[in-house]
């Protein structure tokens, strides 16, 4: 992931990631989609989805970018933006166990 915060003046973040297939950015391009429907966030646009080579999904604040490895090694993204500070982007937390269901039970007495 890119900052361009105070680069661009189209977007804030890059994020760019590489599919080894048509098939494998689609489906990148999908997911991340659905994960930021869930947040409330839908694309202001999608280019290149039907050939697959370079998928570019806006969202305003961040765009994010799946190539092939020959696109990204073509267009080299990094380097076009290489004033961009780039971010870490931390593993997603595990996920936590459901607790047993506890039943709502009265206060216990105090006879």
């Amino acid at each position: 992931m890119l900052d361009l915060q105070g680069i661009s003046s189209f977007t804030d973040f890059f994020i760019i990631c590489t599919g080894s297939s048509g098939k494998q950015i689609q489906a990148i391009s999908d997911e991340v989609a659905l994960q930021m429907k869930k947040r409330g966030e839908m694309p202001l646009s999608v280019e290149g989805y039907k050939q697959a080579e370079w998928v570019l999904t806006d969202f305003g604040d961040v765009v994010v970018h799946v190539l092939t490895p020959k696109a990204r090694a073509y267009y080299d993204l990094e380097r076009l933006w290489r004033e961009g500070k780039p971010v870490e982007i931390p593993p997603p937390a595990p996920a936590r166990k459901p607790r047993a269901s506890q039943k709502a039970t009265e206060p216990p007495s105090s006879e």
